[in-house]
């Protein structure tokens, strides 16, 4: 079955199993199909959000007869990036990401030739728990392009790469790789150092990023929780709307502060 164009059948099965919020991975399993071949399917007929296996179809069966085949997200694909910028999100299930710009939603606007490929070091890096990871970060709102700069950085051997290197090894756009890091670096994911002798900037990650990441996202819940406290000031204590923001931001409160508290206190796990 590898190497044959998919089914209008499979693709009803995708389709259920996105639905069912199955990964990729285990849709791909269940269809005795490699997880690239599912990745390419979704991202290039709506994205994970938008995929209809009607429409997927008759795409396929387009493409055959110009004998051009194209990869890109549509509208329904670039929603959903929107969509998940306006949420929380995290990066490889390793770290949580607090409010996600909504400049990132421009990473919508991308044409990538694999959905999946390039992570890792001389084929180390199973390309189907590649897969898997950056389905979880994008299931929890965060954009997939981002997912993706974030970890290949992680996997690479010395967790360094320039911006040249990402859109080589991603076969993405420069643009989508500036917004990528731009985010990253803001959000402490990872840091920017500039390699002087060759004029250019170096993004790297590392356990001490990962650390900031994770108190920059704490903060912003922080924020979040002392906005709720005061509207309930601001609403009257003894009214509906006061009393339910009062418990929303004393919950949030808490728990961000035990959160940055708990963060300082395993830190040296990262040393």
């Amino acid at each position: 079955m590898p190497g044959e164009r998919l089914t209008q059948q499979e693709r009803q099965r995708i389709a259920a199993g996105l639905a069912g919020g199955l990964s990729y991975a285990e849709i791909a399993r269940r269809l005795e199909r490699p997880t690239s071949t599912i990745s390419r399917e979704i991202g290039r007929n709506g994205g994970p959000r938008g995929y209809q296996p009607q429409q997927a179809q008759r795409a396929t069966v387009q493409r055959a007869r110009r004998g051009t085949p194209t990869v890109a997200y549509g509208a329904g694909a670039r929603a959903g990036v929107r969509a998940g910028a306006r949420g929380a999100g995290a990066v490889g299930a390793v770290g949580a990401v607090g409010a996600v710009k909504g400049r990132a939603g421009e990473t919508g606007e991308y044409r990538e030739v694999e959905a999946v490929g390039g992570y890792g070091e001389a084929g180390e890096v199973d390309e189907g728990a590649v897969a898997e990871i950056i389905e979880q970060a994008v299931r929890t709102g965060l954009p997939r392009m981002i997912a993706r700069v974030h970890v290949d950085l992680l996997l690479s051997d010395d967790g360094r790469r320039t911006a040249a290197e990402l859109t080589r090894r991603l076969r993405v756009s420069p643009a989508s790789v500036s917004v990528a890091v731009n985010y990253l670096v803001e959000n402490g994911y990872v840091r920017r150092e500039r390699d002087t002798g060759r004029r250019r900037d170096v993004y790297v990650v590392d356990d001490d990023a990962l650390y900031h990441s994770v108190v920059l996202s704490t903060r912003h819940t922080l924020d979040s929780a002392r906005a709720a406290l005061a509207a309930a000031e601001s609403a009257g204590p003894d009214s509906a709307v006061g009393r339910r923001l009062a418990k929303a931001g004393a919950f949030l409160e808490r728990v961000s502060l035990e959160m940055m508290e708990s963060a300082d206190r395993w830190r040296d796990l990262l040393a």
